[in-house]
């Protein structure tokens, strides 16, 4: 049976520096690939790191190994974005998952909701968080409670 390691991605919406960013995520990509038989890579679209991972992900599928992984994104409700290019979407992703539950609780709640849950499936959590604050330092904070694998690549930065 085929095992499945399933890693999570959280960050800022904004980020400074995107190049650096995606030169350490491209670095822990290729050690999982590498080093797991099947690696679901699991991704949201609510910011700048959202989109240095998504980039990053199918950049490392095309140029060093595309047999054993996928790009999923998490969404917590059907957006506009996603059903007005839902075409699109589907060229560019594995897989979309929406989640329900998030899908029916409060729009202002439904990120958190669908984070969590994001988390609850992950073996380890890569994360770009700066500050003390706001939607991805909680998720990051419920990793934590949870006995989850962090990688936070903004504490491993080599300035």
């Amino acid at each position: 049976m085929l095992e499945i390691y399933t890693v999570a991605f959280f960050g800022h919406r904004y980020i400074d520096n995107p190049f650096k960013v995606e030169e350490l995520l491209e670095e822990q990509i290729k050690k999982l690939i590498n080093g797991k038989e099947y690696v679901d890579f699991l991704v949201g679209r609510n910011g700048e790191f959202d989109q240095c991972v998504s980039s990053t992900v199918l950049r490392v599928r095309k140029n060093y190994r595309d047999d054993n992984s996928s790009l999923v994104l998490m969404l917590p409700y059907p957006t506009a974005e996603y059903i007005n290019n839902q075409n699109y979407f589907e060229d560019y992703y594995s897989d979309i998952e929406i989640s329900y539950a998030a899908s029916k609780a409060h729009p202002k709640s439904a990120i958190q909701i669908r984070n969590r849950e994001m988390v609850d499936r992950a073996d380890l959590i890569i994360c770009y968080v700066e500050e003390k604050r706001g939607g991805a330092w909680q998720t990051i904070q419920y990793a934590t409670t949870q006995e989850k694998i962090v990688i936070n690549l903004a504490q491993n930065e080599e300035d």
